[in-house]
């Protein structure tokens, strides 16, 4: 499996004020890492990088512990009622993410380390809502996963969340580091999504990521421990072959899911950009095999006027009609959230 382990790491100088910035800087004290103080997460400046590649590829192997100021926690729809993060960005390299354009040129791995303070927000909120269930998306900017080995900070939410009778947490993520989450006390509370593709695309395109089949294992083992469980098939491309591909994958998850989980749930999206994000694309990734011919894509126009190009009809159906006869077939009893 592809750990994170950063060439670099930068300490805001509050971080190490709270055991977990100690912890970190204790971690890698002892290693061949760079190690430097800042004076907010939100300026770092040092990170190498003199064309677009570069500054890419250095980014993603530098860490920045911080404190999270804003405990104001985004609505989170569909996925969730609010969002909150333990961490921001990711060490995955995903060709297509749509973090390209929202994390800047230099997209380094931030890690909170008042981790309390953000739960007893999160608890603040789910009281204020009683008796309403109130749910909680712990991914939407981030896969907290990926840098669990360094904070424990996401065995720390499920077990927070065991406690609240009247909250729940949602976590997505293209990791398999589950084994020191199986034994929590979840108590069903957590529904972890894993995200999957075929073979060919999470090889092609989902760089520093977990394998396919490591993640499929990891659902398994996910399944055992009694957590809820869904997952999210995105970007679903229509590449040739496509068909033998996802018909592949649906196989080789009811080959590692038993017994299937009751509430079992796919979350289906099909790939679409911007603009702006294939000009970001092909200069972090200038060889790229994605599809990025807006001429044979399907304009659609966000808010303030945003134009995203999505697959055309035709293309659009067959995916639709070809996932939901797989998910009929191997996991009748499962549900799809949507399909977009």
């Amino acid at each position: 499996m592809k750990i994170f382990q950063p060439k670099r790491v930068f300490f805001e100088e509050e971080a190490l004020k709270y055991p977990l910035g100690e912890k970190i800087l204790n971690h890698f004290q002892s290693q061949d890492v760079e190690i430097r103080t800042i004076g907010s997460h939100n300026r770092v400046t040092g990170i190498p990088g003199d064309n677009p590649q570069q500054s890419y590829r250095e980014a993603k192997q530098t860490l920045v512990v911080g404190v999270k100021r804003s405990l104001k926690f985004d609505t989170c729809k569909p996925s969730a009622d609010f969002e909150f993060s333990l961490s921001t960005g990711c060490p995955g390299g995903c060709e297509y993410c749509y973090l390209q354009t929202h994390l800047g040129r230099k997209p380094y791995i931030r890690v909170y380390v008042n981790v309390d303070e953000i739960l007893e927000k999160v608890e603040d909120t789910i009281n204020a809502r009683l008796p309403e269930t109130t749910t909680f998306e712990a991914a939407s900017t981030s896969d907290p996963l990926a840098v669990e080995h360094l904070t424990g900070s996401l065995a720390k939410a499920i077990t927070f969340f065991g406690t609240q009778p009247a909250g729940k947490l949602r976590v997505v993520t293209k990791f398999a580091f589950v084994e020191p989450l199986l034994h929590l006390d979840h108590k069903r509370r957590t529904k972890f999504r894993l995200s999957l593709n075929t073979e060919e695309i999470i090889r092609r395109f989902e760089h520093n990521t977990s394998s396919f089949e490591e993640r499929i294992m990891a659902a398994g083992k996910l399944s055992k421990a009694g957590y809820p469980l869904g997952f999210i098939i995105a970007p679903l491309f229509a590449y040739p072959g496509y068909q033998e591909g996802y018909d592949h994958l649906f196989s080789k998850l009811a080959e590692n899911l038993h017994p299937i989980p009751p509430d079992l749930s796919f979350e289906l999206i099909t790939h679409r950009f911007t603009q702006r994000a294939k000009n970001v694309i092909l200069e972090r990734f200038p060889g790229t095999g994605l599809d990025l011919d807006e001429t044979k894509r399907r304009r659609k126009y966000g808010q303030y006027g945003l134009v995203k190009y999505f697959y055309n009809e035709t293309d659009y159906s067959a995916l639709k009609e070809l996932l939901f006869n797989l998910i009929g077939t191997y996991f009748p009893q499962a549900s799809i959230e949507y399909f977009t």
